[in-house]
């Protein structure tokens, strides 16, 4: 089984990752309102599995230093094989090429144990997206 977490702002890669958001987000979990402007000036991540894209994340400039990560996403029969701490880890690394040294990000509340193993913190903010509620986390690079 060959991985490659492919970083670049083209028209493909942000085509393979809307299927794999439209897969988990909207067929999965019901999500309605999956995609929003912050696509257009995000930079989007793709995991592959023996070619074929199986997870994906974004990740944007808030201010000088800090940076947002978000729609991290993994094909449900790709889970469970490290992709998501694959994503983070590289998107981590682009972010401190970039100059970021916070990220901030806005997690379903399910996935909060899942972030924590990555380094980030609550910042005790909880609300809810489309009725799931979701929890604010950062992390210092």
């Amino acid at each position: 089984m060959d991985n490659e977490v492919v970083f670049r702002h083209d028209a493909r890669l942000r085509a393979e990752s809307i299927a794999i958001r439209t897969e988990v987000f909207i067929k999965e979990q019901g999500f309605r309102d999956e995609f929003d402007a912050l696509d257009e000036r995000s930079r989007h991540l793709v995991a592959f599995v023996d070619r074929v894209p199986v997870g994906t994340t974004r990740y944007y400039r808030i201010d000088q230093n800090t940076f947002a990560i978000g729609r991290l996403a993994i094909v449900k029969s790709h889970r469970g094989q490290g992709l998501a701490k694959a994503l983070i880890r590289q998107t981590e690394r682009a972010i401190k090429k970039e100059g970021g040294s916070q990220i901030q990000l806005h997690a379903q509340k399910r996935l909060q144990a899942m972030y924590e193993k990555f380094g980030f913190s609550s910042l005790g903010v909880e609300d809810e997206d489309e009725g799931v509620p979701h929890i604010w986390m950062a992390k210092s690079i």
